[in-house]
């Protein structure tokens, strides 16, 4: 892969500057205090927040609490998205702290699934990265790492260690040179508009010919209402980490340097903001 290492650092260091406060209807023994916490885009909420758990649980009655849940503006936050694609999502175009709501209560089963341990989020990460892989070298790179690499990719999100993390999934971004690229693009398009989860299907990075597939590209073969003006004007706007890359960026260095740790670029479409 080419060596952009600051851009590899910037997506693994940015930041969510998050207010947790607690569901009015929660039964508390004292009044509740909002929780600040700087979330990691990159991770998955149910990781990073053990101290807002105990934050709230100081404060309710023990028959009170039941399994922790989130939710922005009345949606259920799903834990198995990344938190950065949550927010793009749901509140790019929405001042900061983004202010998300704790229940204990009335989990919401046709939404959400259900976490009750960190194996659960590892189940989860380890089965994206695996996919991602068969996408893009036929699943031969990930097979042939040993378990104590796959836990390092793990262990290295879950504990926030960016070179512990890169010296294995640094093996899973390369490609034979004669290649040129991935053989498939690993990636998945959500709209916030839509009910539908997500949109995914095979997508390679060169051109018969040999030209380098860009994400304009990308996007006019999969979601071409994406990038289609009406009016004369783009109601849309196309983010992948909290900013709007080029449509004439190579998919395949997008695919290198700006997929989330489980390999999977995570773009959002969500309308534009209205002044």
């Amino acid at each position: 892969m080419t060596d952009d290492k600051d851009v590899l650092r910037d997506v693994w260091f940015g930041r969510i500057p998050t207010c947790f406060t607690l569901y009015q209807d929660e039964i508390t023994e004292r009044e509740a205090e909002p929780y600040y916490l700087l979330l990691p885009r990159i991770s998955y909420l149910t990781l990073v927040t053990d101290k807002v758990k105990k934050h709230f649980q100081k404060v309710m009655r023990q028959e009170e609490v039941s399994e922790i849940w989130f939710e922005y503006e009345g949606t259920p936050l799903k834990w198995h998205y990344p938190i950065g694609l949550l927010f793009d999502l749901h509140a790019s175009n929405t001042a900061l702290p983004w202010s998300i709501t704790v229940h204990f209560k009335n989990f919401p089963e046709k939404d959400l699934l259900h976490c009750h341990s960190k194996d659960v989020i590892e189940a989860h990460f380890m089965a994206c990265i695996k996919e991602a892989d068969a996408l893009k070298h036929k699943s031969q790179v990930i097979n042939e790492m040993q378990k104590k690499d796959h836990k390092q990719l793990w262990m290295g999100l879950q504990n926030d260690k960016f070179e512990q993390f890169w010296a294995i999934n640094r093996k899973l971004m390369e490609y034979p040179p004669e290649d040129s690229g991935f053989r498939y693009i690993p990636f998945r398009i959500y709209q916030a508009a839509t009910e539908r989860p997500f949109i995914q299907k095979l997508f390679r990075p060169i051109a018969s010919g040999g030209q380098l597939h860009t994400l304009g590209d990308l996007l006019k073969d999969v979601c071409p209402s994406a990038i289609t003006p009406e009016d004369g004007e783009m109601k849309t706007q196309v983010m992948i980490h909290g900013i709007e890359p080029m449509l004439e960026t190579p998919i395949q260095w997008l695919s290198e340097h700006m997929s989330y740790p489980d390999n999977f670029l995570h773009i959002s479409i969500i309308p534009q903001p209205t002044d």
